[in-house]
């Protein structure tokens, strides 16, 4: 496959229906008002020489380099800034131009090293391709007077080269820093032959620079160049795929050698990030070809001995056998399977349909459990769907944007870049959430209210704001009345006019204000376009559930949802975690989010797969381990999850684990559950498979295989190889396969296709007969549902509690650069940036415990305790600490308690009592977790020496 080539029209083209007619070197043209020359040039295949214009930014007009001559005006105008009118007549190749592009660029060659041969850009540098355009066959200016081809390089960046003498001032990476990633890393320093581009006078790794790659992208020359081109050269072929970080769903072109990734490529055509990327996809990629890769199937009889290689078959069969025994001693629902939100959506349908019908149970579950499975509950009861309202793209039209319990700038960066420049371009904002995140103040943003409440306080919060609209005669009437329950709605405003809900009543609960309370509600109420987006600071909650619908009735009873710019959306916070729950991997539903006991639905799917199915919900991850415990489950089968880490209460997790006695790991690293583990089947990177990943905006994207499986299959193929072991033949030549039988047992699928994927490039589902092409916004004349439905949301305080002995509370959460469990990041040079799990705590708390800025600590709680370095920050509020859970020799999840959402038993991660004081030691789990480190390491050693 050659290089896939996007055109670049210089600048934005604008999207409207009004048009302009104008004449371009003697052809007609037709272009959209507002539209540049120069890119009304490019729509008609002429390209006018350019260096400092792009379309990914506005506008510059700086290079000079793209003069075009107009009849009936004087001079040659920049086409760059010069908007096309009706009748204008246009020449953009005369002598004049050619002598005046000529002098322009000799001007910048003249202080520009003349390496082409051995430059990393060769190639790629749009300096280089301008000489040629231009004609240009001689520099008469030569070197002899001052030039800056010494300057020095700043290699500190572990992705990326800044060679400053290779820079041509034309301030792209600064505008790309500034109008796509918003972060305002970079200036132009200095004036006149003294101008140089600099990351606020430090260099690139010490700056404010988050590594995104955006500037790297804008660079025309080698001024700023991936080190991996720099080390590997240029690459000489394309595969357009989906990231395989967060929900966000961004699209790169992976660029290759052969079967080697040279860098990924922000695509874009990707309609999810539009040609924006972050540190994670852009750079740290290198995880799939780890030297920690296991690539062999290993078994072992007990989790004491050492593992043994074997081939494909042994390690199935053995699975198989074991699965069988297991059943044949302690009855059909002594198994189960766990699904991934990492992987495809083909692959972990294959998994649930593994388990329903081969294992002959419904004794399935994921990782989105554990995340977003409030979402799914409460907008379905709500609304009548369990995703999101919007695509990405509203918040464009948005007029208020609300962020409660998220931070998107760490963990949905490219989104959150989005957001910034709708914040920027005259957005008002709301942030709830316990801890100052970077949203509620940074360059040319801040915050109208930031709302800090109590961990736990969710509820009480979302009830107070609806009373002030309720009471204060701020209700959509015409909406409620023709798109809601009326007699829901009823119920719903008398029980939330009630004084109790009022910001007055709840303060001394959520800790605000109750005057900040209510000008962010009528800010909601009256901004315009109001969208709330919400992260697991929502969903993990003993009432999670309870806060999705309290914010669904918000949206509704403001007429926010059904219209650009307005909803109700989750940000997911892995790849795959929406397509996870799509694909039925809950135990009491299918695909689609049909319950098991559906006689219909069930019947359909025993017919296609030609087995009985049971009608009562199976087990989910804390039942089974309860039940592992108890001694009556005892076999599972987990594809590319790892519960030992990221599950609550490790401890609870790792007994349920041993007590089992066949547990099956499929991933590609040794993670901390394969420690209680009996096979182990090696799994495929998103680089090494086909199929298609759903993002949180519902959009379908493909992942496309740009290198073969290092473990010889993709992981559909194991899945398949597994059931056929088992006993249950699955048969599928390509993952496409797959897709046409979720689409023919899923109805918001029915219209799904890869071959209608590769014409579109992305669908958002429902995508059926009455939506061939999909559905951007949901619930747009009508809910899903029929009428919304407002649900009382009584407040309930979570039984986990502070006191005397744990006053404190822990939420925890991510940050940039790494990302969920860390098992790919942590094998990146993303460990640059956080290289330990720390735990954040207000000066206030740590000056009363005696705690310095980098001291050990030991962080206890009700369930155990570990030690971690303090950073003392005013981010926090007092009584309120946090950390992150990236690093598994942390153990996060020791601390973390059992309690769980009433709905859905999702955990409760973000409210434990703890105490923190100071320490020297590790504490005692951690001790025991670097024992088994060392001899894990021996294990990978041993495998890695043996291949």
């Amino acid at each position: 496959m050659p290089m896939i080539q996007e055109i670049d029209y210089g600048t934005p083209v604008p999207v409207t229906d009004k048009t302009v007619s104008l004449t371009i070197d003697g052809d007609p043209v037709t272009v959209p008002a507002g539209t540049s020359v120069m890119a009304a040039a490019m729509m008609m295949g002429t390209a006018i020489p350019k260096l400092c214009a792009t379309d990914a930014l506005d506008a510059f007009g700086s290079c000079r380099l793209c003069l075009v001559e107009i009849e009936g005006r004087r001079g040659t105008p920049a086409s760059c800034t010069t908007p096309v009118e009706e009748g204008m007549v246009v020449h953009t190749q005369t002598q004049r131009l050619a002598d005046l592009r000529r002098g322009v660029m000799e001007l910048y060659i003249s202080d520009h090293p003349l390496d082409c041969l051995t430059c990393s850009a060769n190639g790629d540098c749009e300096l280089q391709d301008m000489a040629g355009a231009v004609g240009l066959r001689e520099v008469r200016y030569g070197y002899a007077g001052e030039n800056h081809l010494e300057a020095p390089k700043d290699t500190s960046n572990p992705y990326f080269t800044f060679e400053d003498s290779k820079c041509i001032v034309c301030s792209r990476c600064v505008r790309a820093c500034e109008e796509v990633q918003g972060t305002f890393a970079l200036t132009i320093e200095g004036r006149g032959f003294d101008s140089r581009v600099s990351p606020g006078g430090l260099d690139f790794f010490g700056s404010e620079c988050v590594s995104c790659g955006a500037c790297v992208q804008a660079c025309p020359t080698a001024a700023l160049n991936e080190n991996s081109i720099i080390e590997m050269g240029q690459p000489e072929h394309s595969v357009v795929t989906t990231c395989a970080y967060c929900g966000v769903g961004c699209s790169f072109k992976a660029e290759m050698k052969g079967s080697t990734v040279v860098r990924m490529v922000p695509y874009k055509g990707g309609k999810a990030n539009e040609g924006h990327s972050c540190v994670k996809g852009r750079f740290a990629w290198g995880y799939a070809t780890h030297k920690d890769r296991i690539t062999k199937p290993m078994i072992r009889k007990t989790i004491t001995d050492p593992w043994r290689e074997v081939s494909w078959k042994e390690a199935l069969d053995y699975a198989a056998s074991e699965f069988k025994r297991i059943q044949a001693s302690y009855g059909r629902d002594a198994i189960g399977g766990l699904t991934s939100s990492r992987c495809t959506n083909e692959e972990t349908f294959l998994v649930q349909k593994l388990v329903r019908a081969g294992f002959g149970n419904n004794n399935v579950d994921t990782c989105a459990r554990v995340c977003h499975s409030p979402t799914g509950y409460g907008l379905k009861t709500t609304l009548g769907t369990s995703a999101g309202t919007q695509d990405f793209a509203s918040v464009d039209d948005t007029d208020v944007v609300v962020v409660i319990g998220a931070n998107p700038t760490d963990g949905h960066p490219v989104f959150a870049s989005r957001m910034k420049r709708r914040l920027r371009q005259g957005a008002r904002l709301i942030v709830i959430d316990p801890r100052r995140i970077d949203l509620v103040k940074s360059p040319h943003i801040q915050a109208d209210y930031h709302l800090p409440l109590k961990p736990g306080t969710n509820v009480a919060m979302i009830n107070a704001l609806a009373h002030v609209i309720v009471t204060e005669g701020l209700v959509d009437e015409d909406y409620v009345r023709e798109r809601c329950d009326l007699g829901d709605f009823e119920s719903w405003a008398r029980f939330i006019a009630d004084e109790r809900h009022s910001p007055e009543a709840v303060e001394d609960l959520t800790g605000v204000p109750a005057a900040d309370v209510r000008g962010a509600a009528r800010l909601y109420a009256t901004g315009g376009n109001a969208a709330i987006y919400y992260g697991l600071g929502v969903t993990e909650h003993s009432q999670g559930s309870t806060m999705v619908m309290g914010m669904a009735n918000l949206a509704m009873v403001t007429g926010n949802i059904g219209k650009a710019g307005a909803g109700v959306n989750p940000l997911r916070g892995q790849n795959n975690v929406q397509g996870s729950c799509d694909m039925g991997s809950f135990p009491h539903e299918f695909s689609g989010y049909r319950h098991v006991s559906d006689d219909a639905t069930r019947e359909m799917f025993e017919t296609f797969w030609g087995v009985p199915l049971q009608n009562e919900p199976g087990l989910r991850i804390p039942n089974m381990l309860d039940e592992a415990v108890a001694g009556t489950f005892k076999g599972l089968y987990i594809q590319g999850e790892d519960i030992a880490q990221s599950d609550p209460d490790t401890q609870h997790v790792t007994a349920g684990l041993k007590a089992m006695e066949c547990v099956v790991i499929q991933d590609i690293f040794l993670n901390e559950t394969a420690k209680y583990a009996h096979v182990f089947l090696p799994g495929a990177s998103f680089l090494e498979k086909d199929g298609t990943f759903t993002n949180a905006e519902r959009r379908i994207n493909r992942v496309r295989k740009v290198m073969p499986p290092l473990g010889g299959m993709a992981d559909w193929e194991v899945t398949i190889a597994l059931a056929n072991a088992l006993g249950f033949p699955m048969n599928y030549e390509h993952p496409s396969e797959i897709m046409d039988e979720i689409a023919r047992l899923t109805p918001s699928f029915a219209g799904v296709s890869y071959e209608k994927l590769e014409v579109l490039g992305s669908i958002q589902w429902p995508c059926n007969e009455a939506a061939p092409t999909g559905t951007p916004m949901m619930h747009v004349d009508r809910f899903v549902r029929g009428k919304g439905k407002f649900m009382i949301t009584e407040f309930v305080p979570t039984e986990e509690r502070t006191g005397p002995r744990f006053p404190l509370i822990l939420t925890t959460g991510r940050i940039l650069s790494q990302y969920n469990v860390g098992a790919q990041t942590r094998r990146t040079e993303n460990s640059r940036w956080h290289e330990e799990d720390v735990l954040e705590i207000h000066p206030f708390d740590a000056e009363n415990r005696g705690i310095l800025d980098g001291d050990l600590v030991s962080l206890e709680s009700r369930s155990g305790d570990i030690a971690l370095r303090a950073l003392i920050s005013e981010r926090m509020q007092p009584g309120v600490v946090y950390t992150t859970f990236h690093h598994a020799k942390t153990g996060a999840n020791v601390i973390t308690t059992d309690y769980s959402d009433w709905a859905t038993n999702c955990p409760e991660y973000k409210v434990t009592a703890v105490q923190v004081r100071r320490t020297n030691r590790p504490s005692d789990w951690q001790a025991r977790f670097y024992e088994e480190d060392v001899a894990l390491k021996r294990i990978e050693t041993h495998v890695n020496a043996a291949e």
